[in-house]
């Protein structure tokens, strides 16, 4: 079925790629800073708005993009993850999450997902921001997903606050069979990178120490990444036969190789963090300098969860929309656009004769809109 996306706080674009990879279009993405709407627009068409989304925002500023059927949310988390420890918390920035309220109240999409740090829960206006959008008028289930069910090579655990306007969101299950993929997928052949001698001069003694223990506790020869920043109850190392640890917009992992010239240490470069993400090699990464591209795909969302939540609420309304037709007979199903209610209906099997009684056209009239030769 056609669904029409509007994606808000975009970064990149890794939630409207996973839509995208869904079946979704694209038909709008807003983020304040310009090199990821530059990112976008080269994945999408250059449908990408750069624009500060606040209170204040007028969500008719993009109605020439409208309608959409969809909108994706990742409001700002740097206040809510426990990453930032026991600093001082940004209201302000909190407070984004809220402004997706306006963007639903003003174009009441039939779906929308909110997406975020687990952590955001603890926030004081997290329960009136959910008891909002149930005002409005969706139905909500909030879910914790992580990546690395849904054949990410990334244990990243994000909250999804699901929404539909008519239908109770339905719970999102990992497909049936997904690889058990690890951070060593993502790497790029032996020479791809430089890289430099383990024990150089200057190298950071907390660097060693890190290495030294992976060193003690692994087989002789054996790679493995050293991890920089936050708390780390796993001595600073993880292994390569696991998913890579939660990606960040810092550069953050070091891989150590055992090499002819000895243990040799170099970081993990965009190209196989953007695979840690679930971005297939189509997606254009091209802008920025390498810190951004890292703050970038540290922001984003893995794809493929966002595939699976779009696939799983889209199924959910092509069935229910065909059995409410079977189930009312010939009273006349409402709906905004008749057109796109029968593309859904005759691309999802239902018989022409039911799809014209169940919108209220005549069969010439339902022939006259699609085609027996179109795609549905």
């Amino acid at each position: 079925m056609h669904v029409r996306v509007l994606d808000l706080f975009c970064g990149g674009g890794g939630s409207s790629w996973g839509a995208f990879q869904a079946g979704a279009e694209i038909a709008c993405g807003i983020d304040a800073w310009e090199t990821a709407v530059s990112v976008f627009n080269d994945n999408f068409s250059g449908c990408g708005v750069h624009a500060t989304i606040t209170a204040e925002s007028d969500p008719r500023d993009v109605l020439s993009y409208g309608p959409f059927d969809m909108i994706l949310a990742s409001p700002e988390c740097t206040n809510h993850t426990c990453a930032r420890g026991s600093r001082p918390r940004d209201e302000k920035s909190r407070l984004t999450a809220k402004h997706v309220l306006n963007y639903l109240k003003y174009y009441r999409p039939r779906w929308a997902v909110i997406e975020n740090v687990v952590h955001m829960k603890r926030w004081d206006k997290y329960q009136e921001l959910v008891t909002s959008l149930k005002d409005i008028g969706y139905k909500v289930r909030t879910q914790t997903l992580n990546a690395s069910l849904f054949g990410v090579p990334q244990s990243r655990s994000r909250l999804f606050i699901l929404c539909d306007l008519f239908s109770e969101p339905k719970i999102i299950q990992p497909a049936a069979s997904k690889p058990n993929c690890t951070a060593r997928s993502i790497l790029d052949p032996v020479g791809t990178w430089s890289r430099s001698k383990l024990y150089s001069p200057g190298r950071a003694l907390a660097t060693i120490k890190r290495a030294e223990r992976a060193l003690k506790d692994l087989p002789p020869g054996e790679d493995f990444l050293v991890v920089y920043y936050g708390s780390d109850a796993a001595g600073g190392w993880q292994s390569l036969d696991r998913p890579l640890r939660t990606l960040t917009t810092l550069d953050r992992f070091g891989l150590v190789e055992h090499t002819a010239e000895g243990l040799t240490l170099r970081m993990l470069q965009p190209p196989e963090l953007k695979r840690a993400m679930g971005l297939n090699e189509s997606f254009i990464l091209d802008r920025g300098t390498r810190r951004d591209k890292i703050r970038l795909l540290g922001n984003g969302v893995c794809a493929p969860v966002m595939k699976r939540i779009v696939e799983t609420m889209v199924a959910d309304e092509c069935s229910s929309l065909i059995s409410t037709v079977r189930r009312r007979g010939p009273k006349r199903i409402m709906t905004e656009n008749k057109i796109e209610s029968a593309k859904r209906l005759l691309a999802n099997g239902l018989p022409r004769r039911e799809v014209a009684v169940s919108i209220g056209v005549s069969i010439p009239t339902l022939y006259r809109w699609v085609p027996a030769n179109s795609s549905t």
